[in-house]
């Protein structure tokens, strides 16, 4: 998780939704990012986005089965993933989501919407580790939505409860 902060601390300062991401294949961090959805105007560019987005190139660089990584894959993440990103990792199988906080408005780990233990699509359920220095990723996004997003004007309060 420290790397996954350092990340967002990086969104911050690029002045980014302060979300960092890092993904574990067989206890080595195969993928590591943020968001970047202002620096590149894409709404989809979040950070577990963009770490997808490695992982099938590491896949590719390494001659490995993209599918059997995947389900492999441990995700650390700042907040909680949203029902996109959620409904990306459930889809590509991975195997844990831990996250720091909650996310209230968005969450698609079971906060707003259970994507990740779903029926029906998955033949098993996504395991999720909530809370984990939950404090501090909530402060980040408070000091983000104090600042000001270059690309709307949005509260903290409208997006996150504490």
């Amino acid at each position: 998780m420290d790397r996954a902060f350092q990340l967002a601390e990086e969104g911050l300062q690029a002045r980014e939704v302060p979300v960092g991401c890092i993904m574990l294949y067989k206890d080595k961090v195969i993928a590591s990012s943020r968001n970047t959805v202002n620096d590149t105007k894409n709404a989809v560019r979040h950070a577990e986005i963009n770490c997808i987005d490695q992982v099938i190139d590491w896949c590719g660089a390494n001659n490995e089965d993209i599918l059997k990584v995947f389900q492999q894959i441990e995700v650390f993440v700042t907040v909680e993933p949203c029902i996109m990103c959620c409904a990306a990792l459930r889809s590509l199988s991975v195997s844990h989501v831990t996250y720091g906080c909650n996310n209230d408005r968005f969450g698609g780990c079971g906060t707003v919407l259970n994507v990740h233990n779903h029926k029906g699509f998955f033949d098993k359920e996504l395991k999720i580790t909530s809370g984990i220095r939950k404090d501090e990723a909530v402060e980040l996004l408070k000091n983000f939505y104090r600042g000001e997003n270059p690309n709307g004007k949005w509260s903290f309060d409208l997006f996150w409860s504490v």
